[in-house]
């Protein structure tokens, strides 16, 4: 994927973003910019700025200062029901699923699909069936419990329920934290497909090998600010640790 190159507009971009908690200049003039159908990869260590920038995107903090920019949009913030409106959707560590709810309760979890106050709950299982396979999420039963299902596949279903309320930029905070190896390889599939898709995707993670597995751009964060932007194919791990730490390649 090379958008840059075919002069397309970001579908989303923040200038010069400002945060800071009493002392604490949490962001320090941070711009980013992502495009449909790529993964951007936000790298940084802890206290970097990521999850502050993160929660400005997703509209529960405000910016002292900047400009978020999507699709042609300008906003000097955001609420999470803006953020939700134009399509900025997180998938957090936690996931907030309903375990003892079925997938399909879970996928249409606010926007159930009912007639005379009765769900329709056949239909609901048939259009869940429909997505899932559309994003090639592997869950043969739809009307198991969400708590009885791998954590890939708990994934898969809170990606879900973000596509179905209209997420148009995907952002993924730590997604494969705590997963095992097979778990790992089918969320880090689903990523790439939704960016394929012409999804716009950021990716939040410590894990480098994933991330140069499925990224195409990597923002490396430090201390509030962006150090630099990489493509994934004109650089090296070893070079994006050293930027994230501050050290001097090759010292």
């Amino acid at each position: 994927m090379n958008t840059e190159e075919r002069n397309q507009p970001p579908f989303l971009e923040t200038r010069e973003l400002y945060k800071s908690f009493r002392h604490v200049e949490a962001l320090r003039g941070v711009s980013i910019h992502a495009y449909r159908g790529e993964v951007l990869a936000i790298v940084g260590d802890n206290g970097a700025g990521k999850s502050t920038l993160i929660k400005i995107l997703s509209g529960v903090l405000n910016p002292d200062k900047g400009v978020i920019r999507i699709n042609g949009k300008e906003y000097q913030k955001l609420t999470p029901k803006k953020a939700a409106e134009e399509g900025i959707s997180t998938v957090y560590q936690d996931l907030a699923l309903g375990n003892t709810m079925d997938v399909a309760a879970n996928l249409f979890l606010g926007n159930e699909i009912s007639k005379v106050g009765f769900l329709k709950k056949k239909q609901m299982r048939q259009e869940a069936e429909k997505l899932l396979k559309k994003l090639d999420i592997q869950i043969p039963d739809v009307s198991a419990p969400v708590g009885d299902l791998s954590g890939g596949q708990r994934q898969g279903v809170a990606v879900a329920r973000l596509v179905y309320r209209g997420g148009k930029i995907l952002i993924f905070d730590e997604p494969t934290a705590a997963m095992g190896l097979n778990e790992s390889g089918a969320v880090l599939r689903l990523i790439r497909k939704l960016a394929e898709e012409g999804y716009v995707v950021i990716l939040i993670s410590h894990n480098m090998q994933h991330v140069f597995h499925i990224s195409d751009r990597i923002c490396v964060m430090r201390q509030g600010k962006v150090v630099k932007e990489l493509k994934v194919p004109e650089t090296s791990m070893d070079e994006v640790v050293s930027l994230i730490t501050g050290s001097v390649l090759g010292e």
